[in-house]
């Protein structure tokens, strides 16, 4: 689950899923980030966007060989389900995400952050939202990194 819900999404991170699941507008989907920062929470959850998180004199983007960004557009995301009515919430799940033979060189990641970006085609790091923040403390040693987000998934509205 997630560690903060940044303050721009938070009451659109179901909203944002279900756009990018739908393709609505074409183009969209969720992106998987991973940084190491040692900013904190309080800092990190007042940013509106990845070009504000990455102008963050203490957060970088890894950088590692073996890295790419996750673009999860409509075909990798699961169709949202229902509301859990008798548990009074709504979960959202990702699929596990696996970054291949990630290197050692610059150095550890410490967190991952669930974005929205409304058009993989033309927008920029300052058109992406941040949803969603998450420790995932990892030191690549060459050998495969897979992100396997909770049973109940990434993000609950309760």
């Amino acid at each position: 689950m997630a560690d903060f819900v940044f303050n721009i999404a938070k009451g659109r991170v179901v909203e944002y899923y279900n756009r990018a699941e739908n393709n609505d507008p074409t183009n969209s989907a969720i992106i998987v980030i991973a940084f190491n920062s040692t900013a904190t929470d309080a800092t990190l959850k007042d940013l509106d966007d990845i070009a504000a998180i990455e102008a963050d004199v203490n957060t970088a983007e890894a950088t590692n060989s073996g890295y790419a960004r996750k673009v999860l557009e409509s075909v990798q995301l699961a169709t949202l389900p229902a509301p859990d009515d008798s548990g009074d919430k709504y979960d959202v799940d990702l699929p596990d995400q696996t970054w291949s033979s990630v290197q050692t060189a610059p150095g550890a990641w410490t967190d991952l952050c669930i974005a929205y970006d409304s058009d993989t085609t033309g927008g920029t790091d300052a058109n992406i939202i941040p949803l969603t923040w998450h420790d995932f403390a990892v030191t690549p040693d060459g050998s495969d990194i897979t992100a396997q987000f909770a049973a109940a998934g990434f993000f609950s509205a309760t």
